[in-house]
């Protein structure tokens, strides 16, 4: 241990000369009398930059800026002379995502129906028709110096500060300021330094967009509009977009709440050429080869959640095995990204303090993170995202004089910041010549002995002493100053006091002092050793060293929550031999059949087939068939409906696909293969579907049924008029069922006006809600219609007919029977419930026959479930078309099949068991359409994404790995680690009336 007494900082100041390089534009009232900092700091060891570390150094600043990095260097004549020996020198880190200095975010954000809705924006001026959009937002012009919290960052390391106004979609662009405290006009590095967007409206209260679909659907369309309006002679002026085109020269951060968000930036930025620099949520681990195929950097945050405390055996039941993954799993994110090799920074924004910084890049590097890389990720990382490397982020002659001043490495141990230097002027967080004290000395007084134990902070610290051989301990009042440690402490509780002066010696201290009688007494104190022969620091730091090499409790699996796959399956060669095969074809229902398949599809139909390298399985006594076809769902959604405006048709479904739903895994076991993933019925034009296989454990977009016509959601009835959400709510058009009919006729009239502009080859902004409705008009586009009642069935056909297309499906359709026949003439099928009625008015004259009556009259038709419950046992659902009606069950098991694949014009797939279609298929333990058959094999182009037998052992083993991550929590909990109450984030089910939150 290194002792010495070093000169106050406040001598450097006065002795310091004038400096002309730091001349400002503004007058000085007074005699001018500018220093120019020159200071020589020795004995340190620099670390110059993450690549570089200078031991012995001589740190040389002046005007600001740095000088010199030197092994062992002189001191410069004129400067002053700092003693950091035995001290590290760090460059300050660089806050790549901050608010400081930023105003307070005001307004109320979304709007409760009892407030009735906000159409349109009320931000004043020429700015964009919606107030989510603020680019231009300058941070710049908002920016002002907040000492408290310039303070608190800088008692974190931070010297520089990447700010902007974290409110909207489009945030505007972000300043670069330092953390000084001179003006204003000083510490502003740098104006427009990124153009911030996020998925959040932020305060806006205006009702568009109030899902993530119409966030990214309005995304896209500013990027349009942006660059429609910077093409043409306009004849309007928008601020907005003037200033959305200045700020796309920029690097774009895009702020995501999930590695699925981060896909959906990424897909939005490609299809406009832009490369976002993505602000993380911190499980980048659980998809990292998507996350590093999107070539985007990463801003991770340190955010780490809470142990549950799960001392509660029933409390303990709400956590769910994802939640706890993800709290073991959180810190090692860091190095998963690095491993992957993912360009990465870090940031503090969502701690609770800056400070919280240090504690989590510990645990990041105790989860396997390289200290090295950390340090880069905090200094030259962010300086090079944000161009301003030539500045900050390193030691390097002529940058900025931006550096903390530490007693040991922070990246591996708790280590305390002495001092942090901004633009050359040193902000003092803990006294530099505190001494460096053990954890507990054996203490020598006069004749007697003691023993004392230290605890706290430098500048901070408690000391206890207590008799050699006794374990009562009284306080010792003590400072330390100067490189003089003084004491005064009572051993007893009773007679007089010890007064002692000390400095180091060695390892230890000496000196003397008065004895409670007045005599002149001798001090020594030296280091006490561990049981062991080491330092109790030593010791622990090997007990963490060891804790750190434990594994993992939890498993990494597609997707990271319960039953989610240890691995991507891969396309099987299997042959079913003997099964009672359901072929929806003309060859009907095989008695002991096989069907082979290969290369993800059916290859061969047929009696004692043989295949070399397959797979047998024997399926004597259970039944094969396609997989079921919903056509329409709304599981693995994060949102169903954008309801704020009468059409929507911009919105895409695709968009919002949440691949992390266990619903997705239920309907395996069900025997679901492929979903149509509807928009709800809020509207009268709602948004453009997605057709998706049900790959469990596959990106969202690895989900979408490729080469699928593009379908779009229309609404019927009382849902989409809002008629009756009260007084407040009689605002947005239409009321009345009339009107839904006029706001189509309007909408298909823009659409073919639109149509005939493009056609002419006139100047047309490009419209993404028109060009849906276009595609409707061209057949490129099919409708599928909520609807109800005969009345407004006929409306729609008949609307349909006058613009010359044709409504493609009407789903729930439970008065459909009262017109089958007007439907079969006008080729709708027919997609609805099997026994539903009377819960609610408009359906209080559906029947259950409703499915045999139109399959009756030739009308195509399904069953589907709008719930993700029944969705489960459409295999049942189907049966009933026998029970009500006398259907055959071989066309009974169509309206679950083949059907639905037909509306979906995806029946040359899938749909039936044929050569050439895809292999999506289900191995039945019984009748299919019987309440005791179960799903026990579920494949997806030859791939077995369910297993009865493998979900049972699976169970076991999800049992045994939670357990050890409650008794891995109950450990962190009792060695003091902070805990959270534990709450269940079970998953709201999602119909056609669903709100969004």
């Amino acid at each position: 241990m290194t002792h010495c007494i070093r000169p106050l900082l406040l001598l450097a100041f006065l002795l310091s000369g004038f400096a002309l390089s730091a001349q400002t534009t503004y007058p000085y009232n007074g005699v001018y009398d500018e220093p120019t900092g020159f200071y020589a700091f020795t004995g340190a060891t620099v670390h110059v930059s993450p690549e570089r570390t200078v031991e012995n150094a001589t740190l040389t600043i002046r005007n600001g800026k740095v000088e010199s990095v030197t092994a062992g260097g002189t001191v410069p004549r004129g400067a002053v002379a700092v003693d950091l020996t035995g001290k590290h020198v760090y460059p300050s880190f660089i806050e790549v995502y901050g608010d400081y200095g930023m105003p307070e975010i005001e307004g109320g954000g979304r709007r409760s129906r009892r407030d009735g809705p906000q159409m349109e924006s009320n931000t004043e001026g020429a700015y964009a028709w919606n107030q989510a959009m603020r680019p231009e937002t300058d941070a710049a012009r908002l920016f002002t110096i907040d000492e408290k919290k310039a303070k608190a960052l800088r008692e974190a390391g931070f010297g520089t500060v990447s700010t902007h106004h974290h409110d909207g979609i489009s945030r505007g662009s972000a300043a670069v300021v330092t953390l000084a405290e001179d003006s204003d006009n000083e510490v502003l590095l740098k104006r427009n330094a990124a153009h911030h967007l996020s998925f959040d409206k932020g305060s806006s209260g205006q009702d568009y967009p109030n899902s993530r679909m119409g966030t990214i659907a309005l995304l896209r369309q500013t990027y349009l509009d942006a660059d429609w309006y910077g093409k043409k002679s306009r004849e309007e002026t928008n601020l907005s977009l003037e200033a959305w085109q200045n700020l796309q020269s920029l690097p774009q951060i895009f702020a995501v709440d999930s590695w699925q968000d981060a896909l959906r930036a990424d897909k939005v930025g490609d299809e406009f050429g832009k490369q976002y620099i993505i602000r993380g949520s911190g499980d980048e681990y659980q998809r990292l080869e998507p996350l590093k195929a999107s070539g985007a950097t990463f801003i991770l945050p340190l955010d780490f959640p809470e142990t549950y405390d799960v001392s509660d055996p029933f409390a303990a039941d709400l956590v769910s095995l994802a939640q706890l993954r993800h709290w073991e799993r959180a810190p090692g994110n860091v190095a998963a990204v690095d491993s992957a090799g993912i360009p990465f920074v870090l940031t503090a924004d969502g701690l609770e303090k800056p400070t919280d910084l240090h504690e989590a890049m510990r645990k990041a590097i105790k989860a396997g993170a390289a200290p090295d890389r950390v340090l880069a990720a905090l200094t030259t990382g962010p300086a090079q995202l944000l161009g301003i490397s030539d500045r900050v982020g390193t030691l390097e002659k002529g940058k900025l004089a931006n550096f903390i001043v530490t007693d040991k490495d922070p990246f591996t141990e708790k280590a305390t910041i002495y001092q942090n230097w901004v633009q050359g002027r040193a902000f003092e967080l803990k006294d530099l010549d505190n001494l460096d004290l053990a954890d507990a000395y054996d203490i020598t007084v006069g004749a007697d002995r003691f023993v004392g134990e230290v605890s706290g902070e430098p500048g901070s610290r408690k000391m206890k002493i207590s008799p050699a051989g006794d374990t009562t301990s009284t306080e010792v009042n003590f400072s330390e100053s100067g490189g003089v440690l003084t004491l005064r402490f009572r051993p007893g509780k009773e007679g007089g006091f010890y007064r002692i002066n000390a400095t180091p010696q060695g390892e230890g201290y000496t000196g003397s002092g008065r004895g409670p009688d007045g005599r002149l007494v001798t001090f020594s104190a030296t280091p006490r050793p561990a049981s062991d022969g080491t330092r109790e620091d030593d010791k622990k730091k090997k007990e963490e060293s060891e804790e750190d090499r434990k594994p993992y409790a939890s498993r990494l699996t597609y997707p990271n929550i319960a039953y989610g796959l240890p691995g991507h399956p891969t396309t099987r060669k299997v042959l079913f031999r003997n099964a009672t095969v359901w072929t929806n074809e003309e060859d009907g229902i095989l008695q002991e059949t096989d069907v082979l398949i290969e290369n993800g599809k059916i290859s061969r139909v047929g009696k004692s087939l043989s295949a070399a390298g397959a797979e047998i399985i024997d399926a004597t006594g259970m039944h094969l068939t396609s997989g079921i076809i919903d056509e329409h769902s709304h599981i693995a959604l994060l949102d169903v409906n954008e309801g704020t405006q009468s059409s929507t048709a911009e919105v895409r479904m695709a968009d919002v696909v949440d691949a992390v739903d266990e619903n997705i895994y239920r309907q395996l076991a069900g025997g679901v293969t492929t979903s149509q993933l509807l928009h709800g019925s809020a509207n009268p034009i709602g948004g453009q579907s997605a057709i998706f296989k049900l790959r469990w454990g596959a990106t969202p977009e690895e989900m979408m049924f490729q080469g699928a016509d593009p379908f779009i959601k229309f609404a019927l009835g009382e849902n989409v008029k809002q008629s009756n959400w009260g007084d407040a709510n009689r605002i947005r058009y239409p009321q009345t069922r009339m009107g839904v009919e006029q706001i189509f006729e309007n909408y298909f009239s823009r659409a073919a006006e639109y149509g005939r502009a493009k056609q002419a080859g006139e100047d047309v902004r490009r419209d993404l809600e028109l060009e849906a409705l276009l595609e409707i008009l061209n057949d490129e586009r099919f409708i599928t219609a909520h609807s109800y009642q005969q009345g407004e069935i006929n409306m729609l056909m008949e609307l349909a007919e006058r613009h010359d297309f044709r409504v493609n499906t009407f789903t729930h359709i439970l008065e459909g029977y009262k017109v089958a026949d007007k439907m079969a003439e006008h080729g709708a099928a027919g997609s609805t419930f099997s026994d539903w009625w009377a819960y609610k008015f408009e359906v209080n004259e559906a029947i259950p026959y409703n499915g045999a009556l139109m399959h009756e009259q030739g009308v195509l038709t399904g069953f589907n479930s709008d719930d993700a419950e029944m969705a489960r046992r459409l295999n049942q659902e189907a049966a009933k078309a026998v029970l009500f009606g006398g259907v055959s069950e071989e066309e009974a098991w169509k309206f679950v099949t083949l059907n639905p694949a037909k509306m979906l014009h995806i029946d040359d797939r899938v749909g039936s068991i044929k050569a050439g279609k895809d292999a999506d298929l289900v191995l039945w333990n019984d009748h299919p359409m019987s309440i005791y058959a179960r799903a026990e094999r579920t494949y997806i182009d030859g791939k077995e994404y369910f297993n009865r037998t493998e979900n049972e052992s699976r169970r076991e083993a999800m049992l045994q790995e939670r357990n050890a991550l409650i008794q891995a929590s109950l450990d962190d909990k009792n060695k003091g680690g902070k805990t959270q109450t534990p709450r269940g984030n079970s998953r709201r089910l999602l119909h056609c009336n669903s709100e969004n939150h």
